[in-house]
């Protein structure tokens, strides 16, 4: 009985050793500039075309969950937990952390999604995986998870 109360402890201790490895690391501070020093001031420039109306909204949403695959990292709710997010390192972005919108355009959110985050798991999808009228709506629909108002 000592025996394999010693065999399970011993494996419980592997696999929490093991769970604290792969736990993924916190989100990249968002305050923490992911556009290039010499190209910031044109990105912070760029403004969204569209309004952030119900339907413009759901279109984003719909991008967000489908074409996009943003979902796949950043989680159906945005919160970088998504199926793929497991292990990243830093977790992909958290659209419900509101400092995340108060630090970042929309400007340069599309930077980064047609450039991809160097350090960062996240890779261009603008002209790769959706257009930049869709990455537009998506924008729109990410910043509404951390209580932009339309």
């Amino acid at each position: 009985m000592v025996k394999h109360v010693m065999k399970v402890s011993l494996v419980l201790v592997v696999l929490a050793v093991m769970g604290a490895a792969v736990a993924k690391s916190a989100e990249k501070d968002p305050l923490v500039p992911r556009v290039p020093p010499d190209q910031i001031a044109e990105a912070k420039k760029n403004k969204n075309p569209y309004q952030g109306n119900a339907a413009m909204l759901a279109e984003g949403k719909a991008i967000f969950e489908g074409k996009g695959t943003c979902f796949t990292c950043h989680g159906m709710e945005g919160k970088g937990n998504g199926p793929a997010a497991t292990g990243l390192d830093p977790s992909p972005r958290n659209f419900t952390n509101p400092a995340f919108h108060t630090a970042k355009t929309p400007g340069e959110m599309m930077w980064v999604l047609k450039n991809g985050s160097a350090g960062t798991a996240m890779i261009p999808v603008v002209g790769a995986v959706i257009t930049e009228d869709e990455g537009w709506k998506a924008i729109l629909y990410e910043r509404s998870l951390g209580g932009e108002k339309p």
